[in-house]
């Protein structure tokens, strides 16, 4: 079993587009959002994955992911969904011996921008970029399956 381990946090202002060094499109939608177990497809450019992530405890929860067929993810978006799909772009940005990756959502949440960092410890501080605002790590309002 798999574990996330991310923190999250609101952006301020557009540096981190001319700090990328790749940039994705992403569609994603929720086939199940209990609380327990979340389960996403996601298409990122042409790749599909299908994704089951546990509760959540403060920054860390139980997480696998699965390569799926193209045509499968596109048919389960269509078909099977729960709420809409979220589309966004994301950028990756390399920081501080991290990648920070920064999503700004399109459609329903045009405007909204949050950027992510996953990390191999509880106990890791890293240096935070200076589009970087308020954390919101832990805040629901802010998780992908509640938007």
């Amino acid at each position: 079993m798999a574990k996330e381990i991310e923190r999250k946090f609101l952006v301020t202002g557009d540096s981190y587009k001319a700090m990328a060094v790749r940039v994705h499109r992403v569609a994603q939608c929720y086939l199940s959002r209990r609380i327990d177990a979340v389960v996403r497809v996601r298409i990122k450019d042409s790749a599909a994955f299908l994704t089951v992530k546990g509760r959540n405890s403060g920054m860390v929860r139980s997480e696998w992911e699965y390569s799926v067929p193209l045509a499968d993810a596109e048919a389960m978006m269509r078909d099977c969904r729960e709420g809409n799909v979220i589309e966004k772009t994301r950028y990756i940005v390399p920081f501080g011996g991290f990648d920070w990756e920064v999503d700004e959502f399109h459609g329903h949440h045009n405007g909204l921008v949050v950027a992510e960092i996953e990390l191999p410890d509880t106990t890791i501080a890293p240096p935070l970029p200076p589009f970087v605002g308020a954390e919101v790590t832990g805040d629901e309002r802010y998780y992908n399956s509640n938007l």
